[in-house]
């Protein structure tokens, strides 16, 4: 019997070729990757006492580098366990859970019209290159070369230009004798309201989308007109191509991320294609509509920990809420996904041509794993200030956490849960009292906060933290009114009380860049101090801070640190404690300010109009901040660490 190829390669994509191997072998623990699917094991078909025989479920394909056999699931079947290839087809087929076809020549004649199909779409291809060279195609070469996209890259991925015309193609395809079903039955030609079919795509730039196994299935197409409504098109559904079964680039990445990584997911081609150029070549990207479940199958297929990546407004904050509830369900062990968000306004082409590709480096460096994500939707502009609403939330969390299929995943996620809610109001609970243990030991407390923050636990310290008592009456819209930022605080005390630090770091100090007006004027008496030689120690800068009238100043930013316990800055820290938590500080508040326009105008917002709504654009300009580890700090104060424990 004689098997599509469409049936043989979906049982296989759902089969891991280990799960078929591993019925005759035991893995070596030392050498294989579970979480990459990377299994090594002493090779069944010759003896040998260490492991040698390499079996890549990314692949599909089995190795022995001792006696060089190698295959897929149905040669491992007939040859170790001498099956047919029918029987080893049956076999994988009940595997997979998918019946077996029955005996249809319909159906392979099915398939000889379906590799003519492809056969048909390869002639557009080459007609699509060969346009985009004309002269026809001038202004689409100009538009790539100002999208930055430099030829070599262009004939990569095969770009072309469909002219502008309804005939070009369709006479095109009919002189190498392809029949008007064909280009019907490929998506190339289309009826509107008239008998005469036409070329689907005109005037764009034609991307070819490729299978998994590079062969082309469908184009997508952008409008080189402002007038066309559509400004990208896809091929309609087809024999071939099937949408949400389909990530494009997905064959190139496939093949980059043998050499390591993972892979990355961004929402369009010519993010994937500007990321190649960038030298990301494991980039994929669905086809203009989110992630579907199948979509989400492939991405496992190549990763275990997958990259999504999305825009940084706020259609691309939903899309990324959208895709975790679609990856909950689904996690497993080896099987999850991380979330990158790109700076506002910014899609990765834009970035890497602004910024280069360590900027979008960075952006995948602070990607937050999926109970980040859960974690922020839940609870970012919510109001739990009554025990109503703080059950609420758990009964929330316990339900989406419920969703999850597998048993050992959804104990650990809801244990996760439990201890962040647990960490959650007990912060407010704090900030709410004020005046009590916890209240008083500023934002990182004596270790046990810090670590929370560490795991993404500490919700205020993220950005992610609820009004308590009154919007009107929180932290943040008081700032705007004049509180002394605490991480500033630390800083010129630290630096007045250690004037050493000073000289040692005075081109960052001599450019402190502060918010506080207060904390601006003892930062200019510094200066002036250490320019007339006045800063040689602490004795000589306290001096000079009550000549200038800031005595009052300098003793209300010392009490506040007193307060908050961050000793480092104090006068009897010694040196090294000091030196180590200011260069901490200073970089902490470097890379904040970074961010810090945005987060202005948010405050500013929320300050002159206390509503939902600003609150909510404050908790999303503050979850912008690439760095986790560069933005351990309240909102209200930006709390200070220097690593070690508070002193009692």
């Amino acid at each position: 019997m004689r098997f599509s190829d469409g049936f043989l390669s979906e049982i296989r994509d759902r089969v891991p070729i280990s799960a078929v191997v591993g019925q005759r072998v035991t893995w070596d623990r030392k050498k294989t990757n579970t979480q990459k699917g990377d299994f090594w094991a002493c090779c069944p078909f010759h003896g040998e006492k260490s492991p040698s025989f390499h079996c890549e479920d990314r692949k599909g394909r089995y190795h022995c580098f001792g006696c060089g056999v190698t295959g897929d699931h149905f040669r491992f079947l007939t040859e170790m366990d001498g099956l047919s290839f029918p029987e080893a087809v049956e076999r994988i087929a009940e595997m997979a859970g998918v019946p077996m076809p029955a005996r249809d020549a319909q159906e392979e004649r099915r398939e000889r019209e379906k590799a003519s199909l492809h056969d048909v779409m390869e002639l557009a291809t080459g007609f699509f290159e060969d346009q985009l060279q004309t002269s026809e195609g001038a202004r689409a070469r100009a538009y790539l070369r100002d999208r930055g996209l430099a030829l070599a890259t262009q004939q990569s991925f095969r770009l072309g230009y469909a002219p502008d015309s309804r005939n070009a193609l369709k006479e095109f395809l009919a002189s190498k004798g392809v029949e008007k079903a064909q280009m019907e039955a490929c998506g190339l030609t289309v009826f509107e309201d008239v008998p005469v079919s036409y070329d689907r795509f005109r005037d764009r730039i034609m991307f070819p989308i490729p299978d998994s196994r590079g062969r082309i299935i469908a184009f997508g197409g952008r409008a080189m007109s402002a007038e066309i409504s559509a400004k990208y098109l896809n091929s309609p559904e087809t024999e071939l191509f099937h949408k949400g079964n389909v990530l494009y680039n997905f064959a190139r990445a496939r093949k980059a991320l043998q050499k390591g990584g993972t892979v990355i997911a961004v929402e369009g081609y010519m993010d994937v294609i500007a990321l190649a150029q960038a030298g990301f070549e494991n980039v994929v990207a669905p086809l203009g509509t989110a992630l579907t479940e199948n979509q989400l199958g492939l991405l496992w297929r190549m990763s275990g920990e997958p990259v999504l990546c999305f825009d940084g407004d706020k259609a691309g904050l939903k899309a990324a809420y959208r895709a975790a509830d679609l990856a909950l369900p689904l996690v497993a062990p080896g099987h999850t996904a991380r979330f990158a968000l790109l700076p506002e306004g910014k899609d990765p082409d834009d970035l890497v041509k602004a910024e280069g590709p360590e900027a979008f480096r960075a952006v995948l460096g602070a990607a937050r794993p999926l109970a980040d994500l859960v974690w922020m939707r839940e609870t970012s502009g919510g109001v739990f200030d009554t025990p109503e609403r703080r059950a609420e939330l758990e009964k929330t969390l316990r339900e989406l956490t419920s969703r999850i299929k597998d048993e050992s995943v959804r104990y650990h996620y809801q244990q996760e849960m439990r201890e962040r809610v647990l960490s959650f109001f007990g912060n407010q609970r704090g900030r709410q009292q004020g005046q009590g243990e916890r209240g008083g030991k500023g934002a990182f407390g004596k270790g046990g906060d810090r670590a929370q923050w560490n795991k993404g636990g500490n919700a205020a310290a993220s950005g992610r933290f609820a009004v308590s008592d009154s919007l009107a009456r929180s932290a943040m819209v008081k700032r705007a009114g004049g509180i002394m930022p605490l991480r500033e605080a630390a800083l010129v005390v630290a630096l007045v009380n250690h004037p050493t630090l000073i000289d040692e770091n005075f081109d960052h100090v001599e450019r402190l860049d502060l918010t506080n007006q207060e904390l601006k004027q003892l930062h200019a008496v510094l200066i002036d101090a250490m320019a007339h030689h006045e800063a040689n120690n602490r004795d000589q800068v306290v001096s000079a801070i009550a000549r200038a009238g800031c005595t009052e100043v300098w003793e209300r930013a010392v009490a506040l640190i007193r307060k908050a316990r961050q000793w480092t800055a104090l006068n009897d820290a010694a040196l090294e404690d000091a030196r180590d938590a200011f260069a901490q500080t200073l970089h902490l508040h470097r890379s904040a300010r970074t961010l810090h326009k945005e987060l202005k105008q948010a405050e500013a917002a929320l300050a002159t109009d206390p509503t939902d709504e600003n609150y909510r654009n404050l908790v999303e300009v503050q979850a912008q901040f690439h760095d986790v580890q560069a933005t351990e700090a309240l909102i209200e104060g930006f709390g200070v660490s220097s690593g070690r424990s508070g002193r009692n």
